[in-house]
């Protein structure tokens, strides 16, 4: 079990460091956008994200 939990965040990791490491001047005009964004909005789309994959794991186990 602990080991599946480490391996799902290391994989997450790499995938949050992909975007800085191809393209940082991409990455840095993104952050700047987000920053922009309302904090509602915001919570809401990460709540979204949380959900999907919450259901997305129950799908594949």
């Amino acid at each position: 079990m602990w080991q599946s939990l480490a391996a799902a965040l290391c994989l997450v990791l790499v995938i949050e460091g992909l975007l800085p490491f191809l393209a940082p001047a991409r990455w840095k005009r993104m952050l700047l956008s987000v920053a922009q964004v309302p904090d509602r909005q915001i919570r809401l789309i990460g709540l979204a994200c949380m959900l999907s994959g919450t259901l997305f794991l129950y799908l594949i186990r």
